[in-house]
């Protein structure tokens, strides 16, 4: 799979068969679904689980949080638009 099937994926209704928690909230996520989006994040309980965390808590506007989230990661806070961020996180978990 790659992002643009991933992308495409968004049409159906749940998650590709035998996606991470990771790639599943972020596929929640692009579905607007912010709610179950963050209950995969945070049941992912390692770096990638953190990143897609802080992505998650930028989107709802608590940048604290989201910094809160970046360092558990190891990752750089994101000032990329939301989209592209969360492009580059699906494609990095690809």
């Amino acid at each position: 799979m790659n992002l643009k099937s991933f992308k495409a994926s968004l049409g159906q209704d749940a998650p590709p068969e035998d996606t991470e928690l990771a790639l599943q909230a972020l596929w929640y996520q692009g579905k607007g679904d912010w709610h179950k989006a963050h209950q995969c994040a945070q049941a992912q309980d390692d770096p990638i689980g953190a990143w897609v965390h802080a992505h998650l808590h930028r989107v709802e506007g608590d940048n604290a949080n989201a910094g809160y989230w970046y360092n558990r990661a190891k990752q750089p806070a994101s000032a990329a638009p939301l989209n592209e961020e969360w492009e580059e996180i699906v494609s990095a978990l690809m």
